[in-house]
Protein backbone atom coordinates (compact mmCIF):
# COMPACT_ATOMS: atom_id res chain seq x y z
CA UNK A 1 0.00 0.00 0.00
CA UNK A 2 1.12 3.51 -0.78
CA UNK A 3 0.03 6.29 1.59
CA UNK A 4 0.18 10.06 1.17
CA UNK A 5 -0.15 12.05 4.40
CA UNK A 6 -0.77 15.77 3.95
CA UNK A 7 0.24 17.69 7.05
CA UNK A 8 2.38 14.66 7.82
CA UNK A 9 4.65 16.53 10.25
CA UNK A 10 1.81 17.79 12.42
CA UNK A 11 0.33 16.12 15.50
CA UNK A 12 -2.06 13.71 13.78
CA UNK A 13 0.03 13.41 10.66
CA UNK A 14 3.26 12.39 12.36
CA UNK A 15 1.47 9.77 14.44
CA UNK A 16 -0.23 8.30 11.37
CA UNK A 17 2.95 8.47 9.32
CA UNK A 18 4.80 6.70 12.10
CA UNK A 19 2.26 3.87 11.99
CA UNK A 20 2.66 3.56 8.21
CA UNK A 21 6.42 3.28 8.63
CA UNK A 22 5.96 0.71 11.37
CA UNK A 23 3.93 -1.42 8.95
CA UNK A 24 6.64 -0.99 6.30
CA UNK A 25 4.20 0.41 3.76
CA UNK A 26 5.22 3.04 1.22
CA UNK A 27 4.90 6.58 2.61
CA UNK A 28 4.83 10.05 1.09
CA UNK A 29 4.65 13.06 3.40
CA UNK A 30 3.55 16.57 2.40
CA UNK A 31 4.07 19.43 4.86
CA UNK A 32 5.13 23.07 4.70
CA UNK A 33 6.97 22.79 8.06
CA UNK A 34 5.54 26.12 9.25
CA UNK A 35 3.82 25.01 12.44
CA UNK A 36 5.67 24.91 15.76
CA UNK A 37 7.09 21.43 16.26
CA UNK A 38 6.79 20.36 12.61
CA UNK A 39 10.54 20.21 12.05
CA UNK A 40 10.96 18.14 15.22
CA UNK A 41 8.30 15.72 13.99
CA UNK A 42 10.03 15.52 10.61
CA UNK A 43 13.29 14.57 12.33
CA UNK A 44 11.37 12.02 14.41
CA UNK A 45 9.92 10.40 11.28
CA UNK A 46 13.35 10.27 9.66
CA UNK A 47 14.50 8.16 12.60
CA UNK A 48 11.67 5.66 12.01
CA UNK A 49 12.24 4.73 8.40
CA UNK A 50 12.51 5.83 4.80
CA UNK A 51 9.85 7.94 3.13
CA UNK A 52 9.47 10.53 0.39
CA UNK A 53 9.06 14.10 1.64
CA UNK A 54 7.64 17.10 -0.21
CA UNK A 55 7.88 20.49 1.51
CA UNK A 56 4.81 22.09 0.02
CA UNK A 57 1.86 24.30 0.96
CA UNK A 58 -1.54 22.67 0.49
CA UNK A 59 -2.67 25.90 -1.22
CA UNK A 60 -0.31 25.15 -4.11
CA UNK A 61 -2.88 23.57 -6.40
CA UNK A 62 -0.45 22.91 -9.24
CA UNK A 63 2.08 21.30 -6.92
CA UNK A 64 -0.53 19.14 -5.21
CA UNK A 65 -1.93 18.04 -8.57
CA UNK A 66 1.52 17.12 -9.88
CA UNK A 67 2.35 15.15 -6.74
CA UNK A 68 -0.85 13.10 -6.78
CA UNK A 69 -0.63 12.50 -10.54
CA UNK A 70 2.91 11.16 -10.21
CA UNK A 71 2.48 9.25 -6.93
CA UNK A 72 -0.90 7.55 -7.54
CA UNK A 73 -1.34 6.78 -3.81
CA UNK A 74 -3.76 4.10 -2.65
CA UNK A 75 -4.81 6.22 0.34
CA UNK A 76 -4.53 9.91 1.20
CA UNK A 77 -4.80 11.01 4.82
CA UNK A 78 -5.65 14.68 4.29
CA UNK A 79 -4.62 16.33 7.55
CA UNK A 80 -3.01 19.57 6.33
CA UNK A 81 -4.95 22.53 7.62
CA UNK A 82 -5.27 25.62 9.76
CA UNK A 83 -6.31 24.27 13.15
CA UNK A 84 -6.98 27.20 15.51
CA UNK A 85 -10.28 29.02 15.99
CA UNK A 86 -8.43 32.16 17.10
CA UNK A 87 -6.30 32.21 13.96
CA UNK A 88 -9.41 31.95 11.79
CA UNK A 89 -10.82 35.06 13.50
CA UNK A 90 -7.59 36.98 12.95
CA UNK A 91 -7.25 36.00 9.29
CA UNK A 92 -10.42 34.44 7.83
CA UNK A 93 -9.16 34.53 4.23
CA UNK A 94 -6.01 32.57 4.99
CA UNK A 95 -8.05 30.12 7.06
CA UNK A 96 -10.43 29.57 4.12
CA UNK A 97 -7.64 29.20 1.56
CA UNK A 98 -5.84 26.57 3.64
CA UNK A 99 -8.82 24.52 4.83
CA UNK A 100 -11.38 24.83 2.04
CA UNK A 101 -9.29 25.58 -1.05
CA UNK A 102 -6.51 23.25 0.09
CA UNK A 103 -9.01 20.41 0.39
CA UNK A 104 -10.47 21.22 -3.02
CA UNK A 105 -6.94 21.04 -4.45
CA UNK A 106 -6.60 17.48 -3.13
CA UNK A 107 -10.03 16.39 -4.36
CA UNK A 108 -9.57 17.86 -7.83
CA UNK A 109 -6.18 16.19 -8.20
CA UNK A 110 -7.67 12.84 -7.19
CA UNK A 111 -10.67 13.29 -9.49
CA UNK A 112 -8.50 14.12 -12.50
CA UNK A 113 -5.48 11.91 -11.99
CA UNK A 114 -6.07 9.17 -9.38
CA UNK A 115 -9.81 8.41 -9.03
CA UNK A 116 -9.28 5.06 -7.30
CA UNK A 117 -7.47 6.72 -4.38
CA UNK A 118 -9.32 6.77 -1.06
CA UNK A 119 -9.27 10.16 0.68
CA UNK A 120 -9.70 10.34 4.46
CA UNK A 121 -10.27 13.84 5.82
CA UNK A 122 -9.80 15.25 9.31
CA UNK A 123 -12.79 17.53 9.96
CA UNK A 124 -14.04 18.95 13.28
CA UNK A 125 -17.03 18.99 15.61
CA UNK A 126 -17.28 22.73 14.88
CA UNK A 127 -19.37 21.86 11.83
CA UNK A 128 -22.24 21.06 14.24
CA UNK A 129 -22.41 24.60 15.64
CA UNK A 130 -23.11 25.29 19.33
CA UNK A 131 -25.24 22.13 19.84
CA UNK A 132 -27.72 23.96 22.05
CA UNK A 133 -30.52 21.83 20.60
CA UNK A 134 -29.38 18.61 22.31
CA UNK A 135 -28.79 17.95 26.04
CA UNK A 136 -25.46 16.60 27.28
CA UNK A 137 -24.63 14.50 30.35
CA UNK A 138 -21.28 14.79 32.09
CA UNK A 139 -19.59 11.44 32.79
CA UNK A 140 -16.26 10.69 34.46
CA UNK A 141 -14.38 10.93 31.18
CA UNK A 142 -16.45 12.98 28.74
CA UNK A 143 -19.70 14.71 27.87
CA UNK A 144 -22.24 12.45 26.16
CA UNK A 145 -25.11 13.65 23.97
CA UNK A 146 -28.16 12.18 25.69
CA UNK A 147 -29.97 11.38 22.45
CA UNK A 148 -26.83 10.09 20.70
CA UNK A 149 -24.79 8.09 23.24
CA UNK A 150 -22.82 6.36 20.47
CA UNK A 151 -22.04 9.62 18.66
CA UNK A 152 -23.79 11.67 16.00
CA UNK A 153 -25.07 9.82 12.91
CA UNK A 154 -24.74 11.34 9.45
CA UNK A 155 -28.36 12.49 9.63
CA UNK A 156 -27.54 15.18 12.21
CA UNK A 157 -27.68 18.55 10.41
CA UNK A 158 -24.60 20.72 10.10
CA UNK A 159 -24.50 24.34 11.29
CA UNK A 160 -21.18 26.04 10.68
CA UNK A 161 -20.07 28.59 13.30
CA UNK A 162 -17.04 30.91 13.10
CA UNK A 163 -14.65 31.29 10.15
CA UNK A 164 -12.93 28.08 11.24
CA UNK A 165 -16.22 26.17 11.29
CA UNK A 166 -17.10 27.56 7.86
CA UNK A 167 -13.77 26.63 6.26
CA UNK A 168 -13.71 23.14 7.75
CA UNK A 169 -17.40 22.70 7.02
CA UNK A 170 -16.89 23.69 3.39
CA UNK A 171 -14.13 21.13 3.06
CA UNK A 172 -16.31 18.56 4.84
CA UNK A 173 -19.13 19.19 2.35
CA UNK A 174 -16.79 19.00 -0.64
CA UNK A 175 -15.69 15.57 0.57
CA UNK A 176 -19.29 14.39 0.70
CA UNK A 177 -20.23 15.92 -2.64
CA UNK A 178 -17.21 14.56 -4.51
CA UNK A 179 -18.28 11.10 -3.35
CA UNK A 180 -21.82 11.75 -4.60
CA UNK A 181 -21.06 13.57 -7.83
CA UNK A 182 -17.79 11.97 -8.94
CA UNK A 183 -17.94 8.60 -7.15
CA UNK A 184 -14.71 9.21 -5.23
CA UNK A 185 -13.90 7.16 -2.16
CA UNK A 186 -13.99 9.76 0.64
CA UNK A 187 -14.35 9.45 4.41
CA UNK A 188 -14.80 12.32 6.88
CA UNK A 189 -13.86 12.19 10.57
CA UNK A 190 -15.42 14.87 12.81
CA UNK A 191 -13.42 14.92 16.02
CA UNK A 192 -12.31 17.34 18.71
CA UNK A 193 -10.08 17.83 21.75
CA UNK A 194 -7.54 15.19 20.79
CA UNK A 195 -4.23 15.10 22.58
CA UNK A 196 -1.12 12.96 22.64
CA UNK A 197 2.52 12.70 21.72
CA UNK A 198 4.22 15.14 19.34
CA UNK A 199 1.38 17.65 19.60
CA UNK A 200 3.34 20.79 20.62
CA UNK A 201 0.19 22.31 22.14
CA UNK A 202 -0.49 26.02 22.52
CA UNK A 203 -3.21 28.03 24.26
CA UNK A 204 -4.88 28.44 20.84
CA UNK A 205 -4.97 24.77 19.88
CA UNK A 206 -4.40 21.49 21.67
CA UNK A 207 -5.60 22.93 24.96
CA UNK A 208 -5.61 19.65 26.92
CA UNK A 209 -1.91 19.22 26.30
CA UNK A 210 -1.36 22.92 26.99
CA UNK A 211 -3.15 22.67 30.36
CA UNK A 212 -1.00 19.66 31.27
CA UNK A 213 2.20 21.48 30.32
CA UNK A 214 1.20 24.57 32.33
CA UNK A 215 0.28 22.44 35.34
CA UNK A 216 3.71 20.78 35.24
CA UNK A 217 5.38 24.18 34.97
CA UNK A 218 3.40 25.44 37.96
CA UNK A 219 4.28 22.33 39.98
CA UNK A 220 7.95 22.89 39.24
CA UNK A 221 7.69 26.58 40.18
CA UNK A 222 8.73 27.74 36.72
CA UNK A 223 5.66 29.88 36.17
CA UNK A 224 5.18 33.33 37.65
CA UNK A 225 1.60 33.84 36.45
CA UNK A 226 -1.35 31.48 37.05
CA UNK A 227 -3.19 30.03 34.08
CA UNK A 228 -6.96 30.08 33.68
CA UNK A 229 -9.26 27.08 33.36
CA UNK A 230 -12.90 27.89 32.55
CA UNK A 231 -15.51 25.69 34.21
CA UNK A 232 -14.78 22.74 36.47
Amino acid sequence: MKYLVTGGCGFLGSNLAGEVLKRRDELIVLDNLQRVGATDNFIYLQSKGEFVFHQMDIRDGEGVSHLIREAQPDVIFHLAGQVAMTTSLANPRSDFEINALGTLNVLEAVRKHSPDTSVLYSSTNKVYGDLEWTPFDETDTRYVARDFPEGFPETVPLEFHSPYGCSKGSADQYMLDYARMFDLNTIVFRHSSMFGGRQFSTSDQGWIGWFCAKAIEAANNRQSQPFTICGN
